[in-house]
């Protein structure tokens, strides 16, 4: 599957941005130095959140990996608290469990803690973003100054 989209040269430090319509909008990749797992992708998108005893909290996604999500929350939700998640990337709906990792102001990191359909459809999309996102993988086309 291919994403359709438009890169912007305006995003800070020279990273392009890809615009894939109005509800996402992906980011240059974070540098290498990131100590993570799996790599992490720019990516925002609604997210909505289903925790016990709360009613839906929603949020926007900031960056995926194939192993978690991190969101801007407005409503604290506990570390360690396992909640459902849902969200839509642009390869397919995704719904799937998670337990908060993470919580720094409004920042809230989850980890994903199913394999199903939800980690097949995230793990073709950070595929996608990962060529997508790759400055050796650019056409020509894309930087007309360089040859």
């Amino acid at each position: 599957m291919h994403l359709v989209g438009q890169y912007s040269q305006a995003a800070p430090g020279g990273r392009s941005n890809l615009e894939l319509g109005p509800r996402f909008r992906v980011h240059g990749m974070q540098a290498a130095a990131d100590a993570r797992r799996r790599p992490r992708f720019k990516l925002e998108a609604e997210l909505r959140i289903y925790a016990r005893d709360s009613a839906v909290i929603r949020g926007h996604t900031v960056d995926i990996s194939e192993s978690g999500i991190s969101a801007m929350l407005r409503v604290e939700v506990p570390l360690g608290a396992v909640v459902r998640l849902e969200f839509d990337l642009p390869l397919g709906s995704v719904d799937v469990p998670a337990v908060v990792r993470q919580h720094s102001a409004f920042r809230y990191g989850f980890q994903f803690l199913e394999t199903s359909t939800a980690e097949e459809t995230i793990g073709r999309t950070c595929a996608q973003l990962a060529l997508d996102q790759s400055p050796h993988l650019q056409s020509p086309d894309d930087n007309p100054g360089k040859i």
